[in-house]
């Protein structure tokens, strides 16, 4: 087993996808594009803004040669579906310089990674702007589509070209990854990028303003809760409880010395714990 940061971090799955090779790789077997690119801009935005919301897109890609635009997001919002159909339209808009023709020059595929989820459960969802007849055939007339990806929700049917990129984007959300079961060589790159060691401090801390010092701390304090309750009041005895509890304070406070960010003074005020207790651990 490989421990690894999670790519449900935005830092995180920018330092991986952000990379040229897999980048192109992915695209490659999602949309059957093979892309000719240079660089991949991370949180591009356009200036002047398009409309009155700035957009900034996460990773960004343009090919002009076979003339594609190539946009991925990484989000936690409840209105996702909204968001980044306002996103790709600014991609569009964006190319409009002149009124004589409405067509873009690049197709623009923006593709979104929903790695906490979404309510209605599907591996993958297309919006498709191509029209179609009554009878539901599409004309060819318009290429862009936005792609929602919910790796949490993979199928028996899901496509065997893209199936491998979705199983290791959610195997990785546990920190743990048993490469062996993953042949291309572009998904073992991600391993090796996101590897725990190769975190950086500052990645680390990006990490932590991401998701809030608050939320992370609700998660290690119920593992320590747990951890401390089977441990002490678990065994069945009642005044197990206070111990439990205590113990609860002590894995949360190792937890919190683990991730090597709060100082010894912040995780005492967060667990309860005298500064003599957690510098003790």
């Amino acid at each position: 087993m490989k421990q690894v940061a999670s790519l449900r971090y935005d830092v995180i799955f920018k330092k991986a996808f952000g990379d040229k090779e897999i980048f192109t790789a992915f695209v490659r077997d999602l949309l059957g594009i093979k892309l000719e690119i240079d660089v991949v801009e991370k949180d591009k935005v356009y200036e002047p803004p398009i409309g009155s919301v700035a957009t900034k897109f996460d990773l960004y890609a343009e090919d002009k040669k076979n003339r594609v635009i190539i946009d991925m997001q990484h989000v936690r919002f409840s209105d996702h579906y909204h968001r980044f159909l306002h996103y790709h339209c600014a991609a569009l808009l964006a190319q409009m310089v002149k009124s004589k023709n409405y067509s873009p020059k690049l197709k623009v595929f923006t593709i979104v990674f929903l790695t906490s989820g979404d309510k209605h459960k599907t591996d993958v969802s297309t919006i498709d702007f191509d029209p179609k007849n009554r009878q539901g055939e599409p004309l060819g007339e318009i290429d862009h589509k936005v792609i929602f990806i919910c790796p949490k929700y993979i199928q028996d049917d899901t496509p065997r070209e893209y199936r491998e990129w979705l199983e290791a984007i959610e195997d990785s959300l546990d920190e743990e990854i048993e490469e062996s079961h993953y042949l291309n060589p572009q998904i073992q790159r991600i391993f090796e990028l996101i590897k725990k060691d190769q975190v950086t401090p500052q990645e680390r801390a990006r990490m932590f303003d991401e998701y809030g010092v608050e939320e992370i701390k609700q998660g290690e304090f119920k593992k320590g809760e747990e951890k401390g309750f089977n441990d002490g009041y678990g065994e069945g005895k009642e005044d197990g409880r206070e111990e439990g509890i205590k113990k609860g304070k002590i894995e949360t406070a190792r937890n919190f010395k683990a991730l090597g960010v709060l100082t010894a003074e912040q995780i005492a005020s967060a667990t309860g714990l005298s500064l003599d207790e957690v510098m003790a651990l």
